[in-house]
């Protein structure tokens, strides 16, 4: 008999459906909203969100250490999604770029406080045996709201003809529905004891992981330089002429190919080679890239789009997955937030380097140079290790 997923995951899964809604709705138009109305250049657009995301990935390193202190992560998730609920309402009333920044910085907090004791109590309550259908549920579900959040956009700026500011109000809504579904369908496994705390990035602590776990973490961290912020597939499809009202189709076909192919990905990491999973979302990258580059019309777009949410699918839950497998119990909290703080140095390097790119020579050598990023990625996930066996990768 299958064993069941339980309940605690499938409800974080609905908060991360929720919570993404909300979130995706305003990315969906973020970067419109920035470039036509308060006048940023890509570069711009490039730092806001590259800071914005290594700030959450950053600040994952130490409450991931944090909940494995206190051996309880739900407060920390009602911290961290409270956060970016209140954050919701800047983004309508911004009207500055400055506004905008602080309203990303503060969301990304939030984000942040949370990412690391979620993946953790995951970890914690997911049996060994389906481990990564549970990761790749959660991503899954995650990415469902990535989805409706721009489906939600486009129907909206349909019925208010086009005003960005009020769509943005509805971003409130799904951010509040997260945050009660915590309060209630959440719980901690029983028997878990708080430890005594060590910063993250001591090294007496970072000795205590195993050598599979950083390879991991080169890993992960060169598939963040490889891909570069989606703001940079929405001010594409700026570029090539699609109107404000269908831009937030971009999200929309990008995030239903990931939710399709997050949990399938989950389930087949369990079953065979992690390596060549991990191989696959690099080719997947590189031909995203190549498309987006030589796109002359809206399908050729979206193929790219398309190829793009595939990596996603392909990468994400899995690498959650190696970091649950390659690190100590007792430390679990800590491994995603130092995965995820080195993630972030790298996200905010992508993106800069992106937005230069973009800003000096164009969008078609912006995706070019993401495609030899991602070969690089490949290239190191072929060297052979010994210990690669002790993976699955």
């Amino acid at each position: 008999m299958a064993t069941p997923i339980p309940r605690t995951i499938w409800a974080l899964g609905f908060v991360s459906l929720f919570m993404d809604l909300s979130s995706e709705l305003i990315h969906s138009l973020l970067p419109v909203f920035l470039v036509t109305t308060l006048g940023a250049s890509a570069l711009t657009v490039g730092l806001i969100e590259g800071i914005a995301e290594a700030t959450a990935n950053i600040v994952k390193v130490f409450s991931g250490a944090i909940s494995d202190f206190f051996g309880r992560r739900k407060i920390l998730l009602l911290l961290g999604y409270g956060l970016a609920a209140l954050t919701k309402p800047l983004f309508p009333l911004a009207d500055s770029v400055i506004t905008v920044f602080i309203a990303r910085f503060l969301d990304r907090i939030g984000k942040g406080i949370r990412g690391a004791p979620r993946d953790a109590l995951i970890a914690d309550v997911a049996p060994a045996n389906i481990r990564g259908a549970c990761f790749g549920l959660r991503q899954s579900m995650d990415t469902v709201g990535a989805f409706l959040g721009p489906i939600l956009a486009i129907l909206l700026l349909l019925l208010l003809n086009g005003n960005i500011k009020l769509v943005l109000w509805a971003a409130v809504i799904p951010s509040v529905i997260a945050v009660m579904l915590i309060v209630i369908g959440v719980d901690e496994p029983s028997g878990v004891i708080a430890r005594p705390f060590h910063s993250p990035l001591k090294w007496a602590v970072l000795t205590r992981f195993p050598v599979q776990y950083w390879w991991v973490v080169i890993i992960g961290a060169l598939f963040t330089l490889a891909r570069f912020s989606e703001a940079f597939l929405v001010l594409r499809a700026q570029q090539m002429g699609l109107a404000v009202t269908w831009i937030p189709l971009v999200m929309v076909v990008m995030s239903l190919v990931y939710a399709l192919s997050a949990y399938p990905a989950g389930i087949l990491s369990d079953r065979m080679n992690k390596k060549y999973l991990l191989g696959i979302g690099l080719f997947f990258l590189i031909f995203a890239d190549l498309a987006l580059a030589q796109a002359t019309s809206i399908p050729v777009l979206m193929l790219g789009v398309a190829l793009w949410g595939l990596h996603m699918g392909f990468s994400q839950g899995i690498l959650a997955t190696l970091v649950a497998e390659t690190t100590p119990p007792e430390l679990k909290g800590t491994a995603f937030g130092l995965f995820n703080f080195i993630g972030g140095v790298f996200m905010l390097l992508s993106s800069l380097i992106a937005g230069w790119l973009w800003d000096r020579y164009g969008a078609e050598f912006t995706f070019y140079c993401g495609a030899v990023f991602a070969f690089l990625a490949l290239s190191l996930l072929t060297i052979k290790r010994t210990y690669h066996r002790d993976l699955s990768l």
